[in-house]
């Protein structure tokens, strides 16, 4: 374990900023970058922009600093203890710092530092409504330090590692895009008899026809969803359950509402009951394959989205607001009536069919009355495994980003602490 020491033993000098006066324009939307709390998030190190920027003017006439790129930034009020790197010169407000660190400190060490600090520094915190830590205070918080040979090793570790990271998250992103856009052009246009992509209806309009959708390819119906199901049942029974109805791990789980994501089902969000109030329900009864739609929606999701109990899963119950759909065998497939009801068209239909204003909702009622473009089952499949492909690439991609958060983080503790050193990596880098 490395030797405790204050913070403050690694910063030569802080120094903070200020706010030019708002009301003279003069002094905003300039080309100097203006750092605020509000440009600071948890598990970014790194500034690359600022919302607000100011003028040369704005930086004379006001107390703010221009601190110069690369000096670790700490936010001291609000967000307390959230920290970064700008890459280019930047100024800062009254609740952001700037610490400079003694000569032959490494400043990504000292950010890494303070990152791993940031809780604490929020527990020691002072104010009612609106917290704030006293520098003298932050830069008192002792700590295990690195000799300073090990340093800048540690900090060049924990970049590689949230390199690799912000690389997986940028594929997520790009793939997410693809994703979005073939499953449009995919239950729009869908797949020829020769397993290609239709063109377009402006590059061939002799394929397609109108439709209560719009324009569908010419084998294709449009079918309302009571039309293509066997059983949709919303849960009048399940509306029943309330926390106190729950039990532990020994019982049949219930499917909430925060486990229907857009096209996944969430694991991570378990709550059970007793097999006794179980088979009193077994109407509500969901097995793997089985489709589930959530009534509700929030700030994040709209209500609608759907998404496939997993196989791998025993039997669950339905909750009220989690509507448990089956697709009729010779109509439709339950993972192309998923893929249908995610589609924006479907949202859309949803969105005006919702009520409630605090808490947006679709009834079941009108929830079967949304229409789906209907391909053969033949179709469904083709284009179903085109995009759970691409859904279970993401899936991958994103095992392996959580995989890496959690290498970081753990290795982020040990390198810190002195528990692992990196002594044997500097012996073999010579």
């Amino acid at each position: 374990m490395f030797e405790k020491r204050s913070l403050g033993s690694l910063v030569e000098r802080q120094q903070g900023g200020g706010t030019p006066e708002r009301n003279n324009p003069r002094f905003w939307n300039g080309p100097i970058p203006w750092a605020s709390v509000k440009d600071f998030a948890d598990n970014q190190l790194v500034l690359n922009s600022t919302e607000e920027s100011i003028t040369q003017q704005g930086l004379a006439a006001s107390s703010t600093n221009l601190i110069p790129a690369g000096t670790p930034l700490v936010c001291t009020r609000m967000a307390v203890g959230r920290c970064a790197i700008s890459n280019s010169d930047v100024t800062i407000n009254q609740d952001v710092k700037a610490l400079f660190p003694k000569a032959n400190v490494s400043p990504r060490y000292l950010l890494r530092l303070l990152d791993s600090l940031k809780f604490h520094a929020e527990s020691v915190s002072v104010g009612s409504t609106v917290k704030g830590i006293r520098i003298s205070d932050l830069l008192g918080i002792r700590t295990p330090i690195a000799p300073l040979h090990e340093q800048a090793k540690i900090a060049q570790i924990l970049d590689t590692l949230d390199t690799q990271i912000q690389k997986t998250e940028a594929l997520i992103a790009k793939l997410e895009k693809v994703k979005e856009g073939l499953l449009h052009d995919l239950l729009t246009r869908g797949i020829d008899q020769y397993g290609q992509l239709r063109p377009t209806p402006e590059q061939a309009p002799e394929l397609y026809k109108e439709s209560a959708l719009g324009s569908i390819p010419k084998e294709w119906e449009v079918m309302s969803l009571r039309q293509v199901t066997d059983s949709m049942v919303d849960g009048p029974f399940g509306s029943n359950l309330k926390t106190s109805h729950y039990v532990e791990e020994a019982g049949v789980q219930v499917v909430r509402l925060q486990n229907i994501k857009t096209g996944e089902y969430d694991e991570t969000f378990t709550a059970f009951i007793t097999r006794a109030h179980a088979n009193r329900l077994d109407r509500n009864r969901v097995v793997g394959g089985d489709l589930l739609v959530a009534s509700l929606g929030d700030e994040r999701s709209k209500p609608g989205r759907a998404c496939l109990y997993p196989t791998h899963l025993p039997p669950a119950i339905n909750k009220a607001d989690c509507f448990r759909v089956r697709a009729h065998p010779s109509t439709a497939t339950s993972s192309f009536l998923m893929h249908s009801l995610n589609f924006e068209r479907s949202m859309k239909q949803a969105t005006s069919k919702q009520q409630g204003v605090t808490l947006q909702r679709v009834n079941l009622s009108n929830l079967r009355t949304i229409l789906i473009g209907l391909p053969t089952i033949a179709e469904q499949r083709l284009i179903s495994e085109q995009l759970n492909s691409i859904a279970r690439e993401i899936s991958g991609l994103e095992c392996d980003r959580q995989k890496l958060e959690s290498t970081k983080n753990g290795l982020m503790d040990d390198l810190l602490t002195g528990r692992v050193r990196v002594t044997p990596l500097l012996k073999d880098a010579v």
